[in-house]
């Protein structure tokens, strides 16, 4: 199977367009590094977002750290606001087993307790091995397990997907 991937760009104005009716003035948008983070400054442009962008690491939150070890480029995260009781947009390039939004959540919760939780993912490619689904998806596409979907960012900025 051959899947075909749109244009990253063209996929995060979906993503704007589906998640504007929604935005309220008290959301916060937090991307996920890093290809999550790449999306999530897009969307926060886009939506003319007035709060600040959150970003994390999840790094230290995986339940398989033992089994792939740490990534080599950890990032902080940065949080420049209370989460207590705060809506926020949690934001990932690929959604795959979910496993990355779950550590996610977990470290939002580390933060404080927001009011809710709802997830925006450029891709969703299946496999989920968890019951972890987004909210609002750019694309869905069916990829065999033995591929990987891979967001990444040029040297003038310009986001390309691909299939490895």
């Amino acid at each position: 199977m051959h899947a075909s991937l749109p244009d990253a760009t063209t996929l995060i104005g979906r993503l704007a367009e589906a998640i504007a009716p929604t935005l309220t003035a008290d959301t916060y948008i937090v991307g996920i590094h890093t290809g999550g983070v790449w999306v999530a400054e897009r969307l926060h442009a886009l939506l003319k977002c007035t709060q600040p962008l959150g970003t994390l690491d999840i790094s230290f939150y995986r339940d398989d750290f033992s089994r792939i070890g740490l990534h080599p480029q950890v990032k902080p995260s940065n949080l420049p606001f209370d989460l207590e009781g705060r809506s926020v947009l949690l934001v990932d390039d690929v959604l795959h087993s979910g496993r990355t939004v779950r550590a996610a959540m977990n470290e939002l919760f580390d933060y404080g307790r927001p009011a809710a939780i709802r997830l925006a993912v450029l891709i969703d490619r299946g496999g989920h091995e968890l019951p972890i689904r987004p909210d609002f998806a750019g694309h869905v596409v069916d990829v065999p397990k033995h591929q990987n979907i891979i967001l990444s960012r040029l040297d003038d900025g310009h986001l390309t997907l691909s299939l490895a």
